[in-house]
C-alpha cells in the first residue's frame, strides 16, 4: 500500500496564507463572473424585468421571497402559509435591511454569491493535505460544473445556494479537526453540520453519514486516540432532535469542558461523557433519520397512488410527474457531475486515488454516495457529488503533470509542469462554460404577466383565494399577495385533486369544487378534519365519492356559507401542462385507477400547402373537407374556431359548427399563433372555455383581468 501511495502522491503545493487568501479570492471571483454570463445574457430584455431589475429564475424563489418580504412588513395572513421562519426568508430579510440594495436586486443575487462560496471547503480541503494550488484548480471547476451552475446560477433564489457549501464545510471540519486534533478546532464540524441541517433538513443524511464514517474510521485504524472518540462526543449532539440553539449551545459548552479539562481528563472520564452524549442522543432523535429515508418521496417513488383514511381513497401520485425523480442516463450524469464524461471518468478515478492517498478522505463518501445515487433517484442529487469529484479531477492533473515534467531540464520542469496544469484546467473547464453560455433560462414570468397578479392583488383581499396550478403558486401569492391551495410544497395528489377538478371539469361543477374546497380548507385548519376533499366528504355524509363528485353539476346544490372571494388565474403557459393537470382530476378516487385520456393536441410549428395544414407528429387538417387526420385517420371536426384580437383590442371567437356528432373540434389562437386539437371533453372544460373562448356562464364567473398571456375570472357564488 505504500508504494501505491508512493506512486500516486503529488508534491505539496503550501503557500503562505496570504496567497492562499488570494488564490481563494480569485476563484470566488471566477465563479462570480462565469455566472454573470446570464445577467449579461438578459440584461437587455425589458420582458424579463420587474421593477427595473431582473426576475429571479425558479418558481419556489417566490416562496422565500414571500416569507422575507412578510418580515420585512411585519405581518402575515392567518394560515397563508408565508415561510417566515425559515432560514433563507430571515437571512434575506436581515440582508435586506443592512444592505444598500432593492429587493429585487438582492434575491436575484444572493444565489450566485452564496453558491461561489463552495471555493472556501473545496481550498480548505485541499490545504489540509498541503495542496493548495490542487484545491485553487479544483475549486475553478467544481465552483461552476453544469448541475452545480444550475441550482445557484444568479437568479436561482432557493435553498440550493448554500445546500452544498455548509455539508462540504462540515466535512472540512471533520478532516481538520481529525488532522490537528487541537481541542478548539472541535467546533468546526459540529457547527457547520448544524448549520447545514437547520438550513435545508434533508441533509441530515450527509451529517449521519460523515458520523458513521468518523465512526467507523475511529474504531478500524485510530481505536487509541482519545481526541476522536472527544470529536464523535461533540458531533453526536448535531443528530439530536433537541432545538437548534440548544444543540449549539451544548456543542460549543461540552467543546469548552473538553478545553478546560484538556490535561485533566482521564480515558474512562472521556468514555463517560461519550456514553453520556449517545444516551442524549437516543432519547432525543436516535434513529429517526432513518424513518425519513425511507418516507422520502424522491426516493421511495410512489407507483400509483397517495392512500387516504376516508373510504380508502385514491389519488394520482405526484411523483409520477416529477422528472427530478426518476432514472438518468449515464451522459446526463456525468455531464452534470464533472462537464463531459470523460471528466467524469477522470474524476472518479482521482477521487478513489485520493481516497488510498489520503484514507481520512474516506469521511467525504457520503457525499459522493448520494451524489451517485443520482443515477436511480433523479438528477437533484449530482450536486453533492461535484466538490469531491472536482478534487479528483485535480488530484489527476496534478498526477499527470509531474509525470509531464520529467520530460524537461531542471530550470523548465516547473513551468512545465504548471503550463501543463493550467492546459489541462482550461480544457475540463470548457465544457462547464460552455454549457452556462448556452444555458438561457428565463424567468419564471415575464413583465406582462407579472402585470396581472400585481394588477390582481390591488383588487383582491389578502384572505381571497386564486384557484390555479401548483407550478405558479408562490409566484402569485408573491406578487398578488393572495392564498392559494397548492403549490410547490403543498401538492400532493390529495391536495391537486380538488384544484385540477376546477379547472378541467365543466364550469358548474368547477365552480361548485372551487367554493368547496376553498371553504373546507379553511375549515380543516381550525377543525383538523384533514385535507379539504376529505372535510368536504365528510360533512356530506358521501357515501359514494364518484356519485358525490357527480353531483356537483347541480347548479343548485347545497354550499358551505361564502367567507371570502376566489380569483381563477389561468395563464396560457397552462396550457402545454393541461394534460397533466387533468391526470390528477381523471381518476377513479375508489380504485385508484386513471380513467380515458381526452385528446389534446398543441402545435405551434405547422406549415400550410394548398388547403392542407401539417400540424406535426402525423395530424393535420384538410380545411376542404373540415377534416383533421391523425395518424391516417380521418375525423370531421365538431367545431372549427378561430380566436383574435381586433383592431380596437377586443378579443373575438369566431366558430362553426361542423358535426355536433363528432368527438374533435380545432382550435387556431391567431395572437398566440397555435393550433389546438382537442376533443369534448377538454372543450368543455372550465379552463378551455374561460382561458380559450371566453364563454363564461354569467351565473358563476365575471371576468377581472384579460391578455393574451393570462385571464383571471372571479367566482360569484
Amino acid at each position: 500500500m505504500n508504494k501505491i501511495k508512493e506512486l500516486i502522491s503529488v508534491s505539496e503545493t503550501r503557500v503562505t496564507l496570504k496567497y492562499f487568501l488570494l488564490l481563494m479570492f480569485i476563484a470566488f471571483a471566477f465563479s462570480v463572473s462565469v455566472r454573470y454570463i446570464w445577467v449579461d445574457t438578459f440584461s437587455g430584455y425589458d420582458a424579463f424585468k420587474w421593477n427595473n431589475e431582473l426576475m429571479i429564475n425558479t418558481n419556489d424563489g417566490y416562496y422565500y421571497a414571500e416569507g422575507a418580504r412578510d418580515i420585512l412588513a411585519g405581518s402575515h395572513q392567518e394560515h397563508d402559509l408565508s415561510p417566515v421562519k425559515t432560514p433563507l426568508a430571515l437571512v434575506t430579510a436581515f440582508l435586506a435591511k443592512i444592505l444598500p440594495l432593492s429587493f429585487e436586486t438582492l434575491v436575484l443575487w444572493m444565489p450566485g454569491i452564496f453558491g461561489s462560496f463552495l471555493v472556501l471547503p473545496i481550498m480548505l480541503i485541499a490545504r489540509v493535505f498541503k495542496q493548495d494550488i490542487l484545491g485553487f484548480s479544483a475549486a475553478l471547476l467544481g465552483s461552476i460544473v453544469w448541475s452545480y451552475y444550475n441550482r445557484t446560477m444568479i437568479g436561482y433564489y432557493d435553498t440550493d445556494m448554500l445546500v452544498v457549501v455548509l455539508p462540504t464545510l462540515a466535512i472540512w471540519g471533520t478532516l481538520y479537526a481529525l488532522t490537528k486534533e487541537k481541542i478548539l478546532t472541535l467546533l468546526w464540524a459540529p457547527l457547520f453540520a448544524l448549520l447545514s441541517v437547520h438550513w435545508h433538513s434533508g441533509t441530515i443524511n450527509i451529517v449521519n453519514g460523515v458520523f458513521i464514517m468518523t465512526l467507523l474510521y475511529t474504531l478500524v485504524y485510530e481505536r487509541k486516540n482519545l481526541f476522536y472518540y472527544k470529536f464523535l462526543t461533540v458531533f453526536v449532539l448535531v443528530l439530536t432532535t433537541l432545538p437548534f440553539l440548544l444543540k449549539g449551545a451544548l456543542v460549543v459548552v461540552l467543546v469548552a469542558f473538553f478545553y478546560i479539562m484538556k490535561d485533566k481528563l482521564s480515558e474512562k472520564a472521556v468514555i463517560f461523557v461519550a456514553v453520556v452524549s449517545a444516551i442524549v442522543y437516543l432519547i432525543f432523535g436516535g434513529f429517526d433519520w432513518i424513518m425519513s429515508v425511507l418516507h422520502n418521496t424522491y426516493v421511495t417513488r410512489l407507483m400509483a397512488a397517495d392512500t387516504i383514511d376516508y373510504a380508502s381513497l385514491k389519488f394520482f401520485a405526484v411523483v409520477n410527474t416529477v422528472r427530478e425523480a426518476g432514472h438518468i442516463p449515464f451522459e446526463t450524469f456525468a455531464n452534470r457531475i464533472s462537464g463531459d464524461t470523460t471528466t467524469f471518468i477522470i474524476g472518479t478515478i482521482g477521487y478513489i486515488l485520493l481516497l488510498i492517498r489520503y484514507r481520512l478522505m474516506l469521511i467525504s463518501l457520503p457525499m459522493v454516495v448520494l451524489g451517485f445515487f443520482a443515477l436511480q433517484g433523479g438528477l437533484r442529487f449530482t450536486v453533492f457529488a461535484v466538490p469531491f469529484i472536482a478534487l479528483g479531477t485535480a488530484y489527476v492533473i496534478f498526477i499527470v503533470a509531474e509525470i509531464f515534467q520529467k520530460f524537461f531540464s531542471e530550470k523548465s520542469a516547473q513551468y512545465a509542469k504548471y503550463g501543463f496544469i493550467t492546459l489541462l484546467s482550461v480544457a475540463v473547464l470548457y465544457p462547464n462554460i460552455k454549457h452556462v453560455i448556452a444555458y438561457k433560462v428565463p424567468t419564471v414570468f415575464t413583465k406582462n404577466e407579472v402585470q396581472v397578479l400585481d394588477k390582481l392583488g390591488k383588487i383582491a383581499s389578502r384572505e381571497d383565494y386564486v384557484v390555479s396550478w401548483w407550478d405558479y403558486g408562490y409566484p402569485i401569492r408573491y406578487y398578488a399577495d393572495v392564498k392559494t391551495l397548492i403549490d410547490g410544497g403543498k401538492h400532493s395528489g390529495e391536495a391537486n385533486f380538488p384544484v385540477a377538478f376546477a379547472l378541467t371539469a365543466p364550469q358548474v361543477a368547477a365552480a361548485n369544487m372551487a367554493r368547496l374546497d376553498v371553504e373546507f380548507t379553511e375549515k380543516s385548519y381550525k377543525d383538523n378534519c384533514g385535507s379539504s376533499i376529505k372535510c368536504m366528504l365528510k360533512a356530506y355524509h358521501a357515501k359514494n365519492p364518484n356519485e358525490f363528485l357527480k353531483a356537483l353539476n347541480n347548479k343548485n346544490m347545497q354550499r358551505p356559507q361564502k367567507t371570502r372571494d376566489i380569483y381563477f388565474y389561468l395563464p396560457n403557459k397552462m396550457m402545454g401542462i393541461l394534460p397533466t393537470v387533468d391526470m390528477f382530476s381523471n381518476i377513479n378516487i375508489v380504485t385508484g385507477k386513471s380513467l380515458k385520456r381526452p385528446f389534446f393536441y398543441m402545435s405551434k410549428n405547422f406549415k400550410e400547402q394548398n388547403s392542407v395544414i401539417y400540424l406535426g407528429n402525423n395530424i393535420s387538417i384538410d380545411k376542404k373537407d373540415a377534416t383533421v387526420s391523425i395518424n391516417g385517420q380521418k375525423v370531421q371536426l365538431n367545431y372549427f374556431i378561430h380566436t383574435f384580437y381586433d383592431s380596437k383590442g377586443a378579443y373575438k371567437v369566431d366558430g362553426k359548427q361542423i358535426n355536433n356528432q363528432s368527438p374533435l373540434s380545432v382550435v387556431f389562437m391567431d395572437s398566440l399563433h397555435q393550433f389546438l386539437v382537442v376533443d369534448n371533453r377538454v372543450l368543455n372544460s372550465l379552463y378551455f372555455r374561460l382561458f380559450v373562448l371566453e364563454d363564461y356562464d354569467k351565473d358563476l364567473f365575471e371576468p377581472v383581468i384579460s391578455s393574451p398571456l393570462a385571464k383571471v375570472y372571479k367566482l360569484k357564488i
